[in-house]
């Protein structure tokens, strides 16, 4: 049986970069802008990459990062909308190609599938970000009406300081779409 949320439902999917640590900050300002949120992790960002009892506890739900048995019930209803962040190199790459090897990387194929809204906001290295593949998926995702915000490297500032994530830019990126 699928719970059906009485405010609109956002899945957070979240990919393995070291930012992920963070996820909490768009879980709460979701929260604060009424969404009720479920939170979908790639396998190796929920086995190190947060704190997945953290979110477990502000969401109220399971993260999901494995498939669920067709017996299982569905633990989160249909998605409203989705923001990937943190969104890898791997991830959009996969994404784009449309493998659906994790649940993180079919949910996002099938959501496109379903018309749902979705915004990324990708955290890359600039070395990785010039690879010809991952500007082909960009020009891809970006023509299948996926929006993008600003792409975060992660590489320090002269002062030798890392620049903030922007974790609301994604919640702002679907507003848009409204």
């Amino acid at each position: 049986m699928i719970e059906q949320a009485e405010k609109p439902f956002l899945y957070v999917v979240v990919c393995a970069a070291g930012i992920a640590t963070g996820v909490g900050e768009l879980i709460a300002a979701a929260q604060e802008r009424d969404w009720e949120v479920g939170v979908i992790a790639t396998p190796v960002a929920a086995a190190s990459f947060f704190d997945v009892d953290a979110v477990r506890a502000r969401t109220g739900r399971p993260v999901r990062s494995a498939w669920r048995t067709p017996a299982d019930p569905r633990p989160f209803p249909p998605p409203d909308a989705v923001v990937v962040a943190p969104a890898t190199f791997n991830t959009v790459n996969k994404w784009s190609a449309g493998i659906a090897d994790t649940l993180a990387l079919g949910t996002l194929c099938e959501a496109y599938g379903l018309g749902v809204p979705i915004a990324v906001l990708p955290c890359v290295a600039d070395a990785l970000a010039a690879h010809p593949a991952y500007q082909e998926s960009l020009i891809r995702l970006r023509g299948m009406g996926v929006r993008f915000g600003e792409p975060y490297s992660g590489e320090p500032d002269e002062d030798g300081r890392r620049p903030g994530f922007g974790w609301e830019r994604g919640l702002d990126l679907l507003e848009r779409r409204r």
